[in-house]
């Protein structure tokens, strides 16, 4: 039955007269890029002019186990979660439940920000387009690894989160400010966020398959596992409890369903049938209009054929040109899972392409431009090669960073205090406690509310140390008092690679409980 319906949709692909891609053109491709980026699952979809002209799996869903990735395989979208999110808010305002400029406090009571002036004046609409002052992933050690704060919690301790930059000054990508959407969604609703998206979304577009929760992967379902690199080998991840996550990136769909998705949002909400909507067109305009503009710079790297005159994030969508067409798109990243949905409306064509590995964003990119190419008839670009150059440049340059500073550390210096001082409780104002204990000779660092979040400290030199963990590598460093005891500390992270959401530079811990 597999076969038949793979079959199927490679007739539909045939018979859609792509510039310079066939079936099998794809099915290397794809399979190259899998080799290349060491990807142990990949599924593709293609919508065009209102139909499913293609969507197959290609590779396992888990190392060890020969199962197939199929087209009706779920993966975890991550941020692609953000468009389902304004898109739900969009039928509230239709139903004048909502407005997008309406004032989030009267909304949600309680919500606050550090600055008086944007817990005021914060809108609907500035919760979804990143531009709430709040630091790139700021917060987001709040989230994963997994922490034992809920969704409610988590709002709580934005006020205490200084800004980075003034309010609405600048585009600044916030998860936080998309999980507080989910909370005003449900305190608008009654209803859970889950709810609210379920009945308003997947419900009408018949996404029967996906769902909000790893919980819901049941034995025998068909889901793919995570899978990340550990030192040079790739390794099955252990699927997270994502639940507070929620409408910043919590969806695990397939592309059969995510197909259906596209095929709304490049048809102006209307559903396949014509008769119904999800959304107003007006609404959808708003979505796709450019709220906060995204700063350009012109590459002239292996990714310089991606240069654009035009970037803009809209109401949980990306927005950007592209050889003289407007993109849109999203990209997920969570947990051992990278994803990418990406549209060119003016040709009513949609892509996406999910992967079960989150150690390079090159495959799904790679693929989704080579398709995106081959409708536009744009030739001469090797996307695979594109990314893997520039991930081996990055890395590169990030070995190179990492080695300077072990050559330039002063090694021969040591911690100004006996390390026992350094042992005790510690606490920020928005992440909360951390302890460090003196365990067999060594120190130890936790985040009492992070699962999985301790390792050990290692002197680097002065009064710095070198956090070694399951989270990305860590600079830890001591200011003391003139007394010689301990003032507070801060983190930085050691890796100019390490992703964002390890906000390190955003914690000041202090002594105490």
């Amino acid at each position: 039955m597999r076969c038949f319906r793979t079959l199927a949709f490679i007739l539909l692909l045939s018979s859609a007269a792509l510039a310079q891609l066939t079936p099998s053109d794809l099915d290397a491709y794809v399979e190259r890029a899998r080799k290349v980026f060491d990807t142990p699952g990949i599924a593709v979809a293609i919508v065009k002019d209102g139909r499913l002209v293609f969507a197959k799996g290609y590779g396992v869903k888990k190392l060890g186990d020969p199962a197939p990735v199929t087209e009706n395989t779920l993966f975890g979208i991550g941020s692609n979660t953000k468009a389902f999110s304004a898109a739900t808010i969009a039928t509230l305002v239709d139903e004048g439940k909502l407005s997008w400029d309406d004032k989030v406090s009267e909304k949600l009571p309680g919500f606050a920000m550090y600055d008086p002036y944007a817990s005021h004046e914060m809108t609907v609409r500035d919760l979804l387009c990143h531009r709430s002052g709040l630091g790139l992933g700021e917060g987001d050690m709040l989230l994963w690894p997994r922490t034992t704060y809920t969704r409610a919690e988590i709002v709580q301790r934005i006020r205490y989160m200084k800004p980075a930059y003034s309010f609405r000054s600048k585009y600044a990508y916030s998860n936080l400010m998309f999980i507080t959407a989910g909370e005003l969604t449900a305190a608008v609703t009654g209803k859970s966020w889950e709810e609210s998206v379920r009945e308003r979304i997947f419900q009408p577009l018949g996404m029967n398959s996906s769902n909000f929760s790893n919980a819901d992967l049941k034995p025998g379902a068909d889901f793919a596992w995570p899978h990340s690199r550990n030192e040079s080998k790739m390794t099955v991840d252990a699927m997270e409890n994502k639940d507070t996550i929620s409408s910043a990136g919590a969806i695990n769909s397939s592309v059969s369903d995510l197909a259906k998705w596209m095929m709304a949002q490049l048809n102006q909400g209307k559903l396949p049938n014509g008769d119904k909507r999800l959304f107003s067109e007006k609404q959808w305009q708003e979505m796709w209009s450019p709220q906060t503009i995204v700063p350009t710079e012109n590459s002239t790297g292996p990714l310089a054929a991606l240069n654009t005159d035009f970037s803009a994030y809209g109401l949980g969508w990306g927005l950007r040109e592209y050889h003289g067409h407007k993109l849109v798109g999203h990209s997920g990243g969570l947990m051992g899972f990278l994803t990418r949905v990406l549209m060119v409306p003016d040709q009513n064509l949609g892509v996406v392409v999910l992967t079960n590995t989150d150690t390079s964003d090159g495959p799904m990119n790679a693929i989704a431009y080579h398709i995106v190419d081959s409708y536009l008839g744009i030739t001469g670009n090797d996307w695979i090669a594109a990314w893997k150059s520039a991930d081996e440049k990055s890395q590169h340059d990030a070995d190179e960073t990492m080695k300077k500073a072990a050559t330039e550390r002063v090694a021969s210096s040591g911690p100004s205090l006996p390390l026992a001082k350094y042992a005790g409780a510690y606490r920020d104002a928005w992440y909360g406690p951390a302890t460090i204990a003196m365990k067999d000779g060594k120190l130890t660092f936790t985040l009492d509310r992070s699962q999985n979040a301790t390792g050990e400290l290692t002197p680097w030199q002065h009064d710095t140390f070198k956090l070694h963990w399951a989270l990305e590598d860590a600079y830890v460093t001591f200011a003391l008092n003139p007394d010689g005891t301990i003032h507070h500390f801060t983190m930085l992270p050691v890796s100019p690679l390490a992703d964002f959401s390890y906000d390190y530079q955003d914690l000041y811990f202090t002594p105490g409980k």
